[in-house]
């Protein structure tokens, strides 16, 4: 049987960008299956970074707007955000006298960003007469204390006694909210004049985008509750849709302050449109990559060069094999280069190229002779790996070259990481193994792992499959590489 679709009238103000407001709680309201309305209560020109301007319609037009509704629609939950002034609020609850909603979810838009007071004092006092109407309020730690009329929490235990104090006074349900504390954590707690009804822990999602997460919030809760969960179900669904949102958030790249978050992340990817952000897809690639990285660990080769007990003889192939193969490696860059749709990849990997090179001279010339060096001949393994690379570049795929040259500076930088650290002492092959711990090449391995991830963030689903398959085979092809000094390559 499906689940009935909530009728839920947003009153609050605008955000052109789409990531507050009434534009949020619209967004919300969807994806958490409900109908959406909207009174407009305040026109705001603003963005990512601010706000500009407000310019508030009458207040006997914010009344026609709620009459046109509630006279011709069964509203099945409200959420009231941005009220503005004390005119705008008296307006709001004589309406919610004479109308009496089932489900009323305020979020208290008190104080701003900066710390600065939205509300003058009035104002601030018919807001807390509003909480009688009102079955939940979802303030922040900064108008919790203003709607408290105490000093602003700094302990999750102080946030919840005051949110107790506030339940108390004005019989209303609170939703206390960690958000603004530090720390890893971001708790969150049901609160009612008894104490805690629900404790909801969380963790914080790394991310500067999160734009109107308390609009999108207290509308999502409204839904939820407008379907038929109780209250505690709502805010724990809310949270988790909300959780889910920002995580997704960085892929939207709207604006160049703090963005919205992706309201719609979870229809999109059950709809096969969802775009993953850079670190996601940075994380699920090395994920993938799990199995043949601990493969890589075990080897007989890596083992020796770690503990210095790997033959001189099998040490010189691999460095002849590694010179060949940087030669047509640093070919490849250079296609890439050429391939690359932006001046910062082209230049990224035009400098990569002419390091390649710098590391095959630094790295192998001073320790293999020039009959070694220039005699050896290319094995099944490096022809095979080079092979993968030219192969891209020469079809001219810039995206799957990026992502197969990508795992020959990450894979490198984490093996040589470990490696560095081992080569001290009397190590037969410590000052090679040095080299592998040199700080540049970290920083370079991080920013291929940026543009090429950043790449595949933009790239169409296919494409970025394709993405993710080329820099397996090469992981593949490093595996290879590693093993064939002692015999295990191709």
């Amino acid at each position: 049987m499906s689940l009935p679709v909530p009728r839920v009238l947003s009153i609050a103000g605008t955000d052109p960008t789409g990531g507050a407001g009434i534009q949020a709680d619209l967004k919300s309201i969807a994806a958490n299956g409900g109908y959406g309305m909207a009174a407009t209560t305040a026109l705001v020109a603003q963005n990512t970074r601010g706000v500009r301007e407000v310019h508030v319609p009458p207040p006997a037009f914010l009344d026609a707007q709620l009459r046109a509704v509630s006279e011709d629609v069964t509203i099945d939950a409200v959420k009231i955000g941005m009220l503005f002034d004390g005119t705008i609020i008296d307006t709001v609850t004589t309406w919610l006298d004479d109308v009496r909603p089932p489900v009323v979810v305020l979020d208290p838009v008190m104080v701003a960003a900066s710390g600065d007071r939205l509300l003058d004092d009035s104002a601030e006092q018919a807001l807390r007469d509003m909480l009688r109407h009102a079955h939940l309020v979802t303030p922040n730690l900064p108008e919790l204390a203003v709607l408290a009329e105490r000093p602003e929490a700094s302990t999750w235990e102080q946030a919840l006694a005051q949110a107790q104090e506030l339940a108390a006074h004005h019989a209303v349900l609170v939703l206390a909210k960690g958000g603004h504390l530090s720390g890893p954590d971001s708790p969150d707690a049901l609160v009612g004049p008894e104490g805690v009804l629900a404790a909801l822990p969380g963790a914080r999602i790394a991310t500067r985008n999160t734009h109107g997460t308390g609009c999108s919030l207290s509308s999502a809760i409204a839904t939820l509750r407008g379907r038929g969960e109780d209250w505690a179900g709502a805010v724990r669904g809310a949270k988790d849709w909300l959780a889910g949102a920002i995580a997704a958030a960085d892929s939207l790249e709207v604006g160049r302050g703090s963005g919205p978050v992706s309201h719609f992340a979870a229809l999109w990817e059950a709809a096969g449109t969802h775009v993953p952000a850079a670190a996601t897809i940075a994380e699920e690639w090395w994920e993938a990559a799990a199995e043949l990285r601990t493969q890589i660990d075990a080897l007989p080769v890596v083992r020796g060069l770690a503990d210095g007990t790997l033959p001189r003889p099998a040490f010189h192939r691999y460095l002849a094999q590694d010179a060949l193969y940087l030669q047509e490696y640093s070919r490849a860059l250079a296609a890439a280069s050429t391939l690359a749709p932006s001046a910062e990849e082209q230049a990224f990997w035009a400098g990569a190229a002419q390091g390649a090179i710098a590391a095959e001279t630094e790295l192998h010339a001073g320790r293999l002779g020039p009959e070694e060096l220039f005699a050896a001949q290319p094995d099944a393994t490096t022809r095979a790996y080079v092979d993968h690379l030219l192969a891209l570049a020469a079809r001219g795929r810039y995206e799957e070259l990026a992502a197969a040259l990508l795992p020959c500076f990450w894979i490198y930088d984490d093996v040589g990481a470990r490696l560095s650290r081992s080569g001290t002492g009397g190590h037969p092959y410590g000052d090679w193994l040095a080299t592998y711990g040199d700080p540049d090449f970290h920083a370079e391995t991080l920013r291929a792992v940026e543009l090429v991830t950043a790449c595949a963030a933009r790239a169409s689903s296919p494409v970025r499959e394709a993405m993710r398959t080329a820099f397996l085979v090469s992981v593949r092809h490093e595996r290879d590489f590693f093993a064939a000094p002692l015999g295990g390559g191709r």
